[in-house]
């Protein structure tokens, strides 16, 4: 339990060093370096690390501590609830900084900021968890340094199967955004973070369920088993599919490419009985030429 503790604690060093790096960030650039590189840079950095503790506590903890799943998918729960209310509108995932672009939310140049800042931040939180962990301030980190080199690819299944499994969970995950992207912050960020928990509890077995390509790559890429190609088919082209499925069947268009709905008719919900209009029609005519009549009998001075 002590080693759950230390870990614990990590996680609440990681948020406080990530916010006070948010704050410095927001009082030293300018809205728009902060929003595209600075918050990015550190909700990536907070998610990185958060991912990989977490990773280490369900491969180890089961037989290392004594915990099973059911620990580690609750942290995870309030993690992603703390990192959705500290993460100031940062999304620390490619696919969505894609998505916000495909939807015109978002310009190229901005974009590109995001998925830079994404990708340093991820280096980063690999590079400080490995750091940390050097330190083996508890037995599971020390088990963990043992087999670090000796880590194997998290795909579990054919390649195919695993590409439909992150894109499965991609879909998912932007299908339950897209829906709630206006509802208040206190709705929004439990209903996303149980999305995420019952997709990684479902997909684990499979791909690991990262359905974030910046957090694969730092994760899992450099680990044997796999090849580079095939780790870019199931953790980057399947989670992109995935969101633009969830796009396309959102919206019924991809606004970026393409304005013409595809899927939904544009008319309008409420349809007035075509009798019923040639009906009001007729009587508003009535109407005004009984009123032209009535102004023409009026005596004139």
């Amino acid at each position: 339990m002590a080693g759950l503790n230390v870990s614990i604690a990590f996680f609440f060093l990681v948020v406080g060093v990530c916010q006070v790096l948010r704050q410095l960030s927001k009082r030293l650039l300018s809205p728009g370096a902060y929003g595209c590189l600075a918050r990015e840079l550190a909700g990536s950095l907070q998610l990185c690390t958060s991912c990989l503790e977490l990773r280490m506590l369900l491969e180890i903890g089961l037989w290392g501590g004594g915990f099973g799943p059911d620990v580690v998918l609750t942290l995870l729960f309030l993690l992603f609830v703390v990192h959705g209310a500290s993460f100031d509108g940062a999304s620390a995932n490619p696919t969505i900084s894609l998505q916000e672009f495909l939807l015109l939310e978002s310009n190229l140049a901005a974009t590109a900021a995001k998925l830079l800042a994404q990708g340093v931040g991820m280096g980063m939180g690999w590079a400080v968890t490995k750091l940390y962990w050097s330190w083996e301030l508890t037995h599971f980190h020390l088990i963990q340094n043992l087999i670090a080199s000796e880590c194997s690819s998290s795909i579990h299944t054919s390649l195919h199967h695993a590409a439909f499994v992150e894109g499965t969970c991609s879909f998912f995950f932007h299908l339950v955004l897209l829906k709630l992207c206006q509802s208040h912050l206190m709705y929004r960020v439990p209903a996303l973070a149980a999305t995420v928990t019952f997709l990684t509890y479902t997909a684990v077995p499979f791909t690991g369920a990262f359905f974030n390509p910046a957090l694969a790559a730092a994760t899992t890429f450099h680990c044997s088993g796999s090849s580079f190609w095939d780790y870019v088919q199931v953790y980057w082209l399947g989670p992109l599919a995935g969101m633009l499925a969830a796009l396309l069947l959102y919206q019924g268009n991809i606004p970026r490419l393409f304005q013409k709905n595809l899927l939904y008719s544009q008319k309008s919900k409420y349809k007035i009985p075509k009798a019923r209009m040639v009906a009001q029609v007729e009587g508003d005519e009535l109407q005004q030429k009984r009123k032209g009549e009535k102004s023409n009998s009026e005596p004139r001075a």
